[in-house]
């Protein structure tokens, strides 16, 4: 169905222009004399909230909604503080203006990513609901004359019990907007949260269901026309000469562009489009593209790995202790590049206008992707108008650290001079060959033990690209470690007296990588607890006792670990399997993001190799829940998500070129084979964490371990495919 976007958001918009705004700023294509509706211009206290005389509350949501529920929890917070009827609700995506939707963790830049929709919002949309709530209440005290302390108000009414008066929001908008904004307001205690905690609707279902939700693929403007681009078939090689005529000769291809990093053809449709880009004749300049395969790539890694690297966390004397230990171990794991494998591809909307630049997509970093739209049209950043729209997924990729898509969609405009606005749409062999990936790994590790079994001495050694590197974050990167790289190595937990963690970071492989779904912990996690498993083996030691045994000084690790092992069964064997089969149970424990997740994996084995995990346990510590829903759901697909890239998921090179081109040869978890996953909640007072990462990291080691109890068999190499059959 082709729907305007310009005509969408404006009904959605005139509906509820009056009452109180607390400095809100309205999408660029609201029509100017719509702008000028908005009442209380000078009332600027923050801006997250609107609230309507319909009796609409609109909070007006910093981060992108990609399918992790951002847009529930955000309006969850101010919708507490406020005592809103959760029915007058709404959330609506905020323009691109770090000044006022800066992202609390990252500095001057709005965007959403690292797990912090929530915890950075917290104490920020607490404060924007209390005081539009101390504002109403205010108002309310001088029409009734009455004392403000008096009133109450629950579900979107306020009372004076004494008189028997009440009013609702949308009546005192207008009132409220004179008050004077309060320097300070109460926050309430937990104790008296009514929304936060719950189970409440996700505000983005209803829209998702009824198909009225605006994706990218949803937009269409006047005289727009489809781009599909034919990149290099190698990371690092340039258009050195192409035919467009064989695109041209196709019915409702419109034009053929070269652009830095391919050619593009620009049709009225998609299949057109594509039609044209698969007829095109392109003569590529391979001189400087990357020509290794995985297993070369692999094998410059390991030789790195003999040789000692930047140290990123050094106590005591490690080769002093492993030099002494009574027994010693080593190991290696190689984890393969991964494909974010989103379920929408990238995809971007530009059109040059005489005010600048506006853009429509999922935006997931705003500040910088303005940024990189105003230098290449040599605008301002205010001049690039951006339109976050929902996201159907990410994972990572649309926060590009080069905005690559996003720059190709704006080449494009320039190269045709800006006559049409463009949708650049990626189709799934673009986004699996020419787009950004988990980096490839190696690790190696060395521990040792005393005659008692304890864990004395502990070396591990990585080798990887830096995702950090040529970033917005490239500040990572402190004294030649990018933090993302050793994340849950340099920060292990456990008591060990003498440790050593350093790191190698290639910088000449030229295959483009970027943050993955948990970035550095969803290697580190798998080596350091599959190895912590196999020296509590050697230790002769139940896993779940030797790791409590190590974590006095770190209570939370500790306590999703005796939650999970309670809620599992831990102390309780298995059924056995039939016919041969084989079962184990496995656990891991790890952190990421200031959130501690355990999780117990329960697997059966076939005589042939073939194995099923029936079960996977979940015990999380992420602070306050506010959504205890939206928590379950993130940690379910969490394990999903984990599942899939450890069964079967890698991107693997042949002379430089990515063999994989979509789901029949990257292979995604099928539904038969997802667990029973039970997830169990770590009730806390502490503020809100991160939940959309950490639950990815621990299940692969978890799953790994569990295959080892079940036979004997250690997997330490990354998917782990037809290996238990080999």
């Amino acid at each position: 169905m082709t729907r305007s976007i310009e005509n969408h958001s404006r009904r959605r918009f005139l509906k509820g222009a009056a009452g109180l705004t607390l400095a809100i700023y309205f999408p660029w294509s609201f029509a100017q004399d719509a702008q000028k509706q908005a009442v209380s211009a000078t009332f600027e206290p923050n801006a997250f909230l609107r609230i309507g005389e319909d009796d609409s509350v609109t909070v007006i949501a910093k981060h992108l909604e990609m399918g992790q529920g951002t847009y529930t929890g955000l309006a969850t917070i101010v919708a507490e503080e406020l005592d809103a009827d959760w029915s007058q609700v709404r959330v609506q995506s905020a323009p691109a203006d770090a000044s006022r939707y800066n992202n609390l963790q990252w500095g001057p830049m709005q965007g959403t990513g690292g797990s912090s929709a929530i915890a950075n919002s917290w104490e920020q949309l607490r404060q924007a609901g209390a005081t539009a709530r101390a504002m109403l209440v205010a108002a309310a005290a001088q029409r009734w004359q009455v004392p403000a302390e008096s009133i109450t108000m629950a579900e979107g009414v306020l009372r004076h019990p004494p008189s028997g008066r009440q009013a609702r929001f949308g009546e005192l908008a207008g009132a409220a907007a004179e008050q004077a904004v309060p320097e300070q307001v109460r926050l309430k205690e937990p104790s008296e949260f009514k929304l936060i905690g719950q189970r409440i609707a996700r505000k983005d279902s209803p829209e998702k269901i009824n198909g009225s939700a605006i994706y990218t693929q949803d937009i269409h403007l006047p005289d727009m026309l489809t781009a599909v681009v034919a990149h290099p078939p190698r990371f690092g090689a340039l258009v050195a000469s192409f035919d467009p005529a064989p695109a041209l000769a196709i019915d409702g291809v419109v034009e053929v562009v070269e652009i830095p990093n391919g050619v593009a053809v620009l049709a009225r449709d998609t299949w057109t489009a594509k039609r044209g880009r698969d007829a095109l004749s392109v003569e590529w300049d391979e001189r400087a593209a990357f020509r290794l395969s995985s297993a070369q790539a692999f094998e410059r890694f390991r030789t790195l790995a003999e040789t000692p690297g930047t140290v990123a966390r050094e106590e005591g004397d490690s080769e002093a202790a492993l030099d002494g230990a009574a027994h010693t171990l080593e190991a290696e794991y190689d984890f393969p590049y991964l494909a974010h494998a989103a379920m929408e591809p990238m995809n971007c909307v530009i059109r040059l206008d005489r005010e600048g630049c506006e853009a429509w997509f999922g935006a997931q970093i705003q500040t910088y992707d303005q940024a990189m739209l105003a230098g290449l049209f040599g605008l301002e950043p205010e001049q690039v108008r951006i339109h976050t729209l929902y996201a159907g997924g990410s994972f990572g990729r649309r926060a590009s650290k080069g905005a690559d898509y996003i720059l190709e969609t704006a080449h494009i405009v320039k190269a045709i001079e800006g006559r049409a606005p463009v949708k650049l749409v990626w189709l799934r062999e673009d986004d699996m060959q020419a787009g950004n990936y988990r980096p490839m790994f190696h690790h190696r590790l060395r521990a040792g033990l005393d005659a008692q079994g304890r864990l004395v001495a502990w070396q591990h050694r990585l080798v990887g690209q830096s995702v950090a590197a040529g970033s917005p974050f490239e500040g990572a990167i402190q004294n030649g470690i990018d933090a993302t790289s050793v994340e849950g190595a340099a920060n292990l937990p456990y008591a060990i007296a003498n440790m050593r963690v350093d790191l190698h970071t290639p910088e000449d492989i030229a295959v483009p990588v970027q943050w993955w779904r948990a970035v550095g912990s969803t290697h580190t996690a798998f080596s350091t607890e599959c190895f912590i498993d196999e020296l509590a083996q050697t230790a002769g030691q139940d896993p779940m006792t030797w790791r409590l045994a190590m974590l006095e000084a770190h209570p939370r690790h500790a306590g999703v670990l005796k939650l999970a092992a309670e809620k599992a069964g831990w102390d309780r064997p298995l059924e056995p399997g039939k016919d041969g089969e084989r079962r184990g149970r496995g656990v891991a424990v790890h952190e990421a993001f200031g959130s501690f997740v355990a999780q117990v994996a329960e697997v059966t084995v076939q005589s042939d190799g073939r194995y099923r995990v029936d079960r996977v346990v979940c015990a999380v510590d992420c602070g306050i829940v506010v959504n205890p829903d939206v928590v379950r759901a993130q940690t379910e697909g969490g394990v999903g998500f984990a599942l899939s890239a450890a069964m079967s998921e890698a991107i693997t090179f042949t002379d430089g070129k990515v063999d994989q081109s979509n789901f029949h040869d990257y292979s995604p978890l099928r539904i038969a084979d997802m667990p029973e996953v039970e997830v169990h909640l770590v009730p806390s007072t502490a503020a809100p964490t991160g939940i959309g990462e950490p639950p990815v990291a621990p299940l692969a080691p978890a799953l790994v371990n569990a295959l080892a109890a079940a036979t004997g068999k250690r997997v330490r190499r990354l998917p782990i495919g037809q290996q238990l059959a080999s």
